[in-house]
């Protein structure tokens, strides 16, 4: 305990270099754990939101903007398709599933998603409090929409025109919740569901809710994507082909889109990474400088605790403590500052309700943080500590 006070205090006898080597290293560090904690969180929902959707199947456009905007809810979908097209797809022997989604409209900023009970199964989604909807204008709101927006089993609310808040209200169509989803992590969390036929109703022209059942009126009906299951494997390599050549739809695959977009965001997180290896390299060179130059002017210190006895390797000790304890504080601020960071991406992601990432989480990955923090700050110190170790008494007395 003595030799940890006594480097606690030969730590902070310099502190304007102390503080600068910290920043340095707390900045390299927080960096890195903004990183790790992105990437950790965006690679855990791409994977649980993808998981068992095979291809995306939607209006022509881009392939990027469908399975983010059908899949992830993150983004405006490129149109709709007809619904009769959709129903055709779940008659092809390749196709083990079809889920299918209708979007267009929101309740301040929280989108209204109609689907059928299939979209809940697939994410294996749970019921904190109600039921499942039974018929049109009843939704089932996930946990995080029904949290920001109050809602429970009962309420009612108007939906508003467009996928973001702020859009035309449907004035004299009311939704009522009947239940509310159990927090499940997923996509499913920000989404209001309800009944296909619901969305269909609110923008139908009035008068003609009677006429459902009619030919015209199902021919004109059209959903904006649909998820699809393959039947096998190799479904992979005709079915997106054959839609995309051979219907007035397009068929995106997930697994590439997803592929494309990390690959486009590398580049970023390339030059995040470099610069935060830079900081963590000019950190260790400032520390190398600092206990070094320590050496040197504690010879004199270093002399008398040789007198009263201490030996070679308790010199060393106080060098490493003392880049031991560096390391303790620039972890605990990197880690800080960098959970920070995310939780202001999150902040940010939270005013389109798109919450991919946040704060406050502990991946095991994380503990690369600290590793690298101790691995700096004891190889920096590794040389003048033994500079310490090595100098004899009789040397240090001279030299004082």
């Amino acid at each position: 305990m003595k030799t940890l006070t006594l480097a606690w205090t030969y730590l902070w006898s310099r502190p304007l270099a102390v503080t600068l080597n910290l920043l340095l290293l707390s900045l390299g560090l927080a960096c890195i754990t903004f990183l790790l904690l992105v990437s950790n969180q965006l690679d855990k929902a791409f994977e649980r939101d993808l998981q068992g959707i095979d291809l995306v199947v939607g209006a022509k456009g881009s392939p990027m903007q469908l399975i983010l905007s059908g899949v992830f809810h993150i983004d405006v979908p490129p149109g709709n398709v007809p619904w009769r097209a959709v129903q055709e797809l779940e008659k092809h022997p390749l196709v083990a599933q079809v889920i299918p989604l209708s979007l267009g409209d929101s309740y301040q900023g929280f989108r209204i998603v109609g689907s059928s009970h299939d979209y809940l199964s697939h994410y294996r989604a749970q019921l904190a409090q109600g039921r499942l909807w039974a018929q049109p204008m009843q939704v089932v709101p996930g946990a995080i929409a029904a949290h920001t927006l109050g809602l429970s089993v009962g309420s009612t609310f108007m939906g508003s025109h467009g996928l973001g808040a702020g859009g035309r209200s449907h004035g004299d169509k009311i939704y009522t919740v009947v239940g509310v989803l159990a927090p499940g992590g997923t996509v499913l969390d920000r989404l209001i569901l309800t009944d296909l036929n619901s969305v269909w109703q609110v923008h139908e022209a009035h008068g003609k809710a009677e006429e459902e059942e009619t030919g015209h009126l199902l021919e004109q009906r059209e959903v904006t994507v649909a998820l699809l299951r393959y039947k096998t494997p190799l479904a992979a390599v005709s079915l997106p082909r054959y839609i995309n050549s051979s219907t007035a739809m397009q068929a995106a695959a997930p697994a590439l889109e997803i592929t494309r977009l990390l690959s486009m965001l590398g580049l970023g997180t390339d030059v995040l990474r470099a610069f935060a290896g830079v900081l963590l390299l000019s950190a260790g060179l400032s520390v190398f400088i600092a206990l070094w130059s320590a050496v040197r002017e504690r010879r004199a210190d270093l002399a008398l605790l040789r007198m009263l006895g201490a030996p070679p390797g308790k010199l060393a000790a106080l060098l490493l403590l003392e880049a031991l304890w560096l390391a303790l504080l620039a972890t605990a601020l990197g880690l800080l500052a960098g959970q920070g960071m995310a939780a202001a991406l999150g902040w940010l992601l939270q005013l389109d309700n798109s919450l991919l990432v946040g704060a406050m989480v502990w991946p095991r990955v994380l503990w690369l943080v600290p590793a690298l923090a101790l691995g700096v700050s004891l190889l920096a110190a590794l040389l003048p500590a033994l500079g310490a170790y090595r100098v004899s008494v009789l040397e240090l007395l001279q030299g004082s």
